[in-house]
C-alpha cells in the first residue's frame, strides 16, 4: 500500500508544478472601435500592438499558446458589453484590453470584475476607472482625464488663457474631461465661462462653434477625441476662430489626430502625451519596428500602452503559472514594477492606476518639422507624482478597503 501511495504522489508532484491556463491557450480580446471616430487612435493598429507584445513574449507561456482576437465594440455600451459577456463565457477570452470611448468601458470593467477576469483599460480616458468605479480586476494604463486636464489645462492657463469655454462629447470620457479641466482652470485662478455639448461622431459643429465664440472665452477647450477633434479643429479653421484671438486646447489628441489635420492646421497647439514615439532610443526602435508592420504608420500612445499593457499582463501570467483567477493575476502585476520601452519604468497602484510621467508636446510648424511624423516638440515633462490625480483623492473602494 505505501508502495501505491508513494507511486501516486510521485505522477502527482509534476502534474502540480504545471502551469494552470484555462482552455489550454492565453486568449487575450482587443475590443475597440475599428469603424468610427476613434478607428485610427485605437483600431486595427492595437491589435497589432498586441500581436507585438505576444511576439516579444515567445509566442507561448510555459509551453501555452497566446492567441489574440479582436471585436468592434461601435462605441455602444450595450455592443461591447454583449461582446465581453460572449467572450468571457464561450470563448474562453482570459483579458480584455483597449476599449475606447469610457462609457463602454465602465461596462466591460464591471462584467470583467463579475467573471472575474482581466481588464487592461490602454484607449479609456474617464479617471473614475480609479475613483469610484475602480475595480480589483481592472487597470487604467496610459492616460486619464485628470493627467490630460492637469497637464494641458494648467498649462494653458498659466501662459495666460485664463477664461475658457468647453465643447464636450455627450458621454462619460467628455463629460470626466470637461469637470476635470473646469476644476484645474478654477484651481489655476481662471474662469468657466460655459459649455455645450454635442453627440459623440458629429459632422456640423458649426452651431456649437458659434456658441464658443460669442462667448469671447480666451480657450476652447476640446473635451473630445479622435475624429470629433479633428472635425472640431477644422470647422474652427473654416470660422477663422483662431485668427479672431481665441486659441483652441486639445485635451485629447493623438498623433493620428495631427497626422489627419496636417501641421499647417494643427501648428502651436499643446498637447499631453503619455507616450510620444521619438522621446527616446527605445521608443524610436518600438515605434520604427511597428510602422514596418503597420505600413508607416507611427503608433499612438493607446497604440503603444495596448503594447505595454499586454507585456506585463503575461509577464505576470508567467510568473503566476496561470490565467485562472483575474485579481490574482492584477495583484500580482500591482507587485511587479512595469519597465518596457513604450514607458520605460513604473508602477501600478492599488486603485488599478498605472504610472508614468506625461509629456506636455507643442505642435510644431511646417518649417520646423524634419520629416513625416515629426510633429512634437517638447515643452515640459510632468512626473508621475504630479500628473495623476493623489491616492487618497479618487474616492476609490479598494484604497478605503487598505486603510
Amino acid at each position: 500500500m505505501n508502495a501505491r501511495i508513494a507511486l501516486v504522489l510521485a505522477l502527482a508532484l509534476p502534474l502540480a508544478a504545471r502551469a494552470d491556463f484555462t482552455g489550454k491557450v492565453i486568449k487575450i480580446g482587443v475590443l475597440n472601435d475599428q469603424s468610427g471616430p476613434y478607428a485610427d487612435l485605437a483600431g486595427q493598429g492595437s491589435v497589432l500592438a498586441a500581436k507585438m507584445a505576444v511576439e516579444d513574449s515567445g509566442g507561448k507561456i510555459d509551453g501555452t499558446p497566446v492567441e489574440v482576437i479582436s471585436a468592434d465594440h461601435q462605441n455602444k455600451p450595450d455592443v461591447g458589453s454583449s461582446i465581453a459577456r460572449q467572450w468571457y463565457d464561450v470563448e474562453g477570452v482570459d483579458v480584455i484590453v483597449d476599449v475606447p470611448t469610457s462609457s463602454v468601458a465602465l461596462a466591460v470593467s464591471q462584467i470583467t470584475r463579475e467573471k472575474n477576469k482581466v481588464f487592461l483599460g490602454s484607449s479609456p480616458g474617464t479617471s473614475d476607472l480609479t475613483g469610484k468605479s475602480c475595480s480589483p480586476n481592472t487597470v487604467h494604463w496610459t492616460y486619464d482625464t485628470y493627467a490630460q486636464a492637469h497637464t494641458t489645462g494648467s498649462a494653458v492657463v498659466q501662459t495666460g488663457g485664463d477664461t475658457w469655454f468647453f465643447l464636450t462629447a455627450d458621454y462619460a470620457f467628455g463629460q470626466a474631461l470637461e469637470r476635470d479641466t473646469a476644476a484645474v482652470v478654477v484651481e489655476s485662478g481662471g474662469k468657466v465661462l460655459g459649455s455645450v455639448k454635442h453627440p459623440l461622431n458629429t459632422t456640423d459643429f458649426s452651431s456649437f462653434l458659434l456658441q464658443a465664440q460669442s462667448s469671447k472665452a480666451k480657450v476652447i477647450g476640446l473635451a473630445n477625441a479622435g475624429g470629433d477633434t479633428i472635425n472640431t479643429i477644422k470647422s474652427a479653421a473654416e470660422f477663422g476662430i483662431v485668427k479672431g484671438g481665441q486659441k483652441m486646447a486639445g485635451l485629447l489628441i493623438f498623433i493620428s489626430d495631427i497626422h489627419a489635420l496636417g501641421l499647417q492646421t494643427a501648428q502651436g497647439l499643446l498637447l499631453s502625451e503619455g507616450f510620444y514615439w521619438d522621446r527616446d532610443e527605445q521608443t524610436r526602435a518600438f515605434s520604427k519596428k511597428y510602422a514596418q508592420k503597420s505600413g508607416g504608420k507611427m503608433p499612438t500612445s493607446a497604440q503603444a500602452g495596448v503594447y505595454s499593457a499586454v507585456l506585463h499582463y503575461l509577464k505576470a501570467v508567467k510568473a503566476l503559472k496561470s490565467d485562472a483567477d483575474g485579481k490574482a493575476v492584477v495583484d500580482q502585476m500591482k507587485k511587479t514594477p512595469t519597465d518596457d520601452p513604450v514607458f520605460g519604468k513604473g508602477t501600478i497602484r492599488a486603485d488599478g492606476r498605472k504610472l508614468h510621467p506625461m509629456y506636455l508636446y507643442e505642435v510644431k510648424k511646417p518649417s520646423e518639422s524634419k520629416g513625416p511624423w515629426d510633429y512634437y516638440k517638447l515643452v515640459k515633462e510632468v512626473p508621475a507624482d504630479k500628473a495623476y490625480r493623489p491616492l487618497d483623492k479618487g474616492d476609490c473602494p479598494l484604497v478605503a478597503a487598505k486603510k
